[in-house]
């Protein structure tokens, strides 16, 4: 039943709202959750929207960002420096709208949203300014003539008044935007005197019940107009009383009575800091833990608006507190209230979103964005701290001895022969748990699979790695003598922190961890879950190894709920990232890495030429092997090129009996299907990356067609050619713009370890730094080191006494440090 006296004095729902809820309800446009009969699917103004099934009981608050996008239940606080403009008079329309389509795109997917909002006051100073500026230029016109106007000046506004002035405003704006998402709003506005009187609450929380029940969404305010100065000592006395001295507490007080999943606190400061924004040592603290109140720095109140947030987290304009306050201000203590209350917190920015423009549905969909109150302390380090133990670990493992990171190597090597019956058995978990939730391709399944024979050559490229890793940190590439005892260097460097994504591959992890030792870099390491087991005991053996030395640090996996998304924005922490796994990974990694480069490739699109003078004893061998061998392989063939010459001879007729022997399903190029009467399934794309036994088989005219095609349709990552033709094969080899071109060989032969560089982080079709299997030498870049003896600029200058001598010296053969 609606409360008719809640209604009449604190809310205001026009008739058109009333009318559309009508409509709506007659047409069965209310979210249907599952065991109704439309399960899932909510209609609304003829277009369908597919709704999450939210069903949460009210307890405990979520532990880890992932599980905000379960909250059905949302309170969305907004401060006033969200709503209103920089000027402080008049409301930021723009990011006023983007609030309220998040809103309405949340709301429509079935959630329950409140919103409690600001403005008011800034909106009614805007308006009050306007007509007292209206009026007394009316005034000067009638005394002194339009000509004779003087500076007007605008008197100092009482708040209370410009709430006043400002409240309907408000809520008409509001009214007008929901109305193009076809959603209805409903202003409330409240004071503490109706929370401590126990009728005005039940009254209240019944016709917040009953708007959420019709869909509608609460406007929710103080009353600015009329509101009592907050009683100094009356801020939280237990879970069931909290002072309304401002909307923040308000915002807790109605989470908390509504038995809300969710209070989304925005504001102008990014959430919580450790130390003022503007020093050095400032960093956001992405959890906060109730028993963290002592490290956090706080600043002061809100720009605008009747209270604000008393004392907010520090805002970087505010530099008078520079030490942690052992009370915490009312805004955290009021986040932290809720909390306790069961309901979670997150604090953020909106004035300035950072991921993709909308702050609120990136929190929603777990994103890290802001401060995240949780009551659930994770035992281990945060991925920043381990981020920068990496840091410190790679810049230790640097300073030791070449030998002694060969050493490292060495031992990991072994650790893998001595526990390759443990591996093997956590291997074994890992393919079983796979296969029995069926969540994984052959293909993956077979990257995921390891074997006694793979651990030995796991073992052997680990040598060949610390063999071949003698000189390569710290090598000198070039010596210059600037000048007379002046001269300089350019030496080979870590980069420093490398992030490696992979995907169902657990034996890159001893890989890579081998090729960033053996380059002195930190690496973070981030796995796919279905390997996880299998990447426990490897990381394990690779951490005793580093023990060797005292550099235990310097690999770590990053194991929490970290979405790669949110790994892809530690700009400061993280120096190049690395993907390894499917195409999709690859392009999803590079849309969002923030200002980190990434080095990969996209897709593996090989191709095999067959030219009119191939050797037929050589092509079957060759294409087999580029197709059969590990098809699931980014190195094997998916295109085959056949000249022209070739169709309707005996070798044709060999290449298909080979592949139909081998299972291989052919899809029929568009010029190829033209030859034939009836041809195998022609297909749908010639940029196709099958990754198993299938490939396209393609006619061509000669080798510049193929060329051309390759360019057209390929991926720049392997390509071969197959002919007795030197001439022809040498044009081949320098015309293909691929960052591997074989000829006369399988394109499987393009991997680190076949190449002799003992492993790859990846292979690389990128135009700059490293291109084809990455080794050490790709994870490795340069710095100048410069000696000289009182040497000034001026002393070359055209009046100086010295001159420039620019020579070459040799280069040494040994490492410099």
């Amino acid at each position: 039943m609606l409360h008719r006296a809640a209604l009449s004095s604190c809310v205001g729902i026009t008739a058109r709202c009333l009318l559309a809820h009508v409509r709506t309800t007659a047409s069965s446009n209310f979210i249907c959750f599952p065991g109704t009969p439309h399960q899932n699917v909510r209609h609304w103004s003829n277009i369908p929207f597919i709704t999450m099934p939210l069903m949460r009981s009210h307890g405990k608050p979520f532990a880890h960002r992932s599980e905000l996008k379960h909250a059905k239940r949302i309170v969305v606080k907004l401060g006033s420096a969200v709503v209103t403009r920089g000027d402080e008079c008049g409301l930021a329309l723009g990011r006023l709208a983007s609030i309220v389509e998040q809103v309405s795109v949340l709301q429509n997917q079935g959630r329950e949203m409140m919103i409690v909002t600001s403005g008011a006051v800034a909106f009614g100073k805007q308006r009050l300014r306007h007509e007292i500026l209206l009026s007394q230029s009316v005034r000067q016109a009638l005394h002194s003539g339009q000509n004779q106007l003087k500076d007007m000046q605008v008197p100092v506004l009482e708040a209370r008044a410009c709430a006043a002035a400002g409240q309907s405003g408000l809520m008409a704006l509001y009214e007008a935007m929901f109305t193009q998402y076809s959603i209805c709003a409903a202003q409330i506005l409240v004071t503490n005197l109706d929370f401590h009187d126990e009728q005005k609450r039940r009254n209240l929380n019944g016709t917040l019940h009953e708007l959420l029940r019709m869909n509608i969404v609460p406007i929710i305010n103080t009353n600015d107009a009329v509101v009592p100065p907050p009683e100094p000592n009356s801020d939280l006395q237990g879970v069931n009383v909290i002072s309304i001295k401002d909307n923040d507490s308000l915002a807790a007080r109605l989470a908390v009575e509504m038995k809300a999943d969710l209070i989304i606190v925005l504001s102008d400061v990014e959430g919580l800091f450790n130390s003022p924004p503007g020093s050095d040592d400032a960093k956001l603290i992405d959890i906060f833990y109730p028993g963290d109140q002592q490290s956090v720095t706080f600043g002061t109140k809100s720009r605008v608006g009747m209270g604000g947030m008393e004392a907010k987290p520090y805002k970087a304009r505010s530099s008078a507190l520079c030490s942690s306050i052992s009370t915490p201000p009312f805004s955290v203590k009021a986040a932290l209230w809720a909390l306790q209350g069961g309901t979670s917190v997150v604090i953020a920015n909106g004035t300035y979103p950072k991921i993709s423009g909308h702050v609120i549905t990136d929190i929603v969909e777990g994103k890290k964005v802001g401060t995240f109150f949780s009551e659930v302390k994770p035992a281990g380090p945060t991925v920043e701290q381990q981020a920068e133990m990496a840091r410190t670990g790679g810049r230790n493992l640097a300073t030791l001895l070449p030998e002694q990171r060969a050493e490292i190597i060495f031992h990991l090597a072994d650790l893998l022969t001595d526990h390759r019956e443990e591996i093997l058995s956590a291997n074994k978990k890992d393919l079983e748990e796979a296969e029995d939730k069926g969540r994984l391709a052959p293909p993956l399944l077979k990257r995921l699979s390891l074997s006694t024979a793979k651990l030995n050559s796991l073992a052997i490229g680990l040598r060949q790695i610390a063999a071949s890793s003698q000189d390569s940190v710290g090598r000198v590439l070039r010596r210059t003598r600037i000048a007379k005892d002046l001269e300089l260097e350019q030496v080979t460097v870590p980069i420093g922190v490398l992030l490696v994504i992979f995907e169902s591959r657990p034996d890159c992890l001893p890989q890579v961890s081998a090729l960033a030792i053996a380059s002195g870099n930190g690496l973070l390491l981030k796995g796919g879950k279905e390997a996880s087991n299998t990447n426990q005991i490897l990381y394990r053996l690779t951490q005793e190894a580093l023990s060797l030395h005292g550099v235990r640090d310097t690999v770590q996996l990053v194991n929490t709920r970290e979405e790669v998304e949110d790994l892809c924005r530690l700009n400061k922490l993280i120096d190049l990232i690395i993907p390894r796994g499917s195409s999709q990974l690859v392009r999803d990694i590079e849309k969002a890495a923030k200002g980190i480069p990434v080095m990969g490739h996209s897709e593996g699109i090989c191709h095999v030429y067959v030219d009119s003078e191939a050797s037929v004893e050589k092509v079957t061998r060759i294409v087999r092997d580029s197709k059969c061998e590990y098809p699931a392989a980014c190195n094997a063939m998916e295109t085959l090129l056949i000249h022209r010459d070739i169709l309707r001879t005996p070798l044709f007729d060999q290449i298909i009996d080979m592949l139909r022997v081998e299972q291989v399903k052919i899809h029929a190029g568009p010029r190829f299907a033209s030859y034939l009467t009836f041809s195998p399934s022609e297909v749908r794309s010639l940029r196709t990356e099958y990754g198993d036994l299938e490939c396209c088989l393609e006619v061509v005219d000669g080798v510049q067609d193929a060329i051309e095609h390759i360019h057209k349709y390929g991926s720049s990552h392997t390509d071969a050619i197959i002919t007795e033709n030197e001439q022809i094969a040498e044009y081949f080899l320098q015309h293909v713009d691929s960052a591997c071109v074989f000829w006369n060989t399988s394109t499987r032969f393009s991997d680190g370890y076949r190449f002799g560089l003992g492993a790859e982080v990846g292979i690389s079709t990128a135009r700059i730094h490293a291109r084809g299997p990455v080794g050490i030498e790709g994870l490795l870049t340069t710095k100048w080191i410069l000696r000289g003896e009182n040497h000034v600029v001026s002393d070359f200058s055209e009046q100086g006494s010295k001159k420039y001598l620019h020579e070459k010296l040799p280069v040494p053969q040994t490492s410099s440090i």
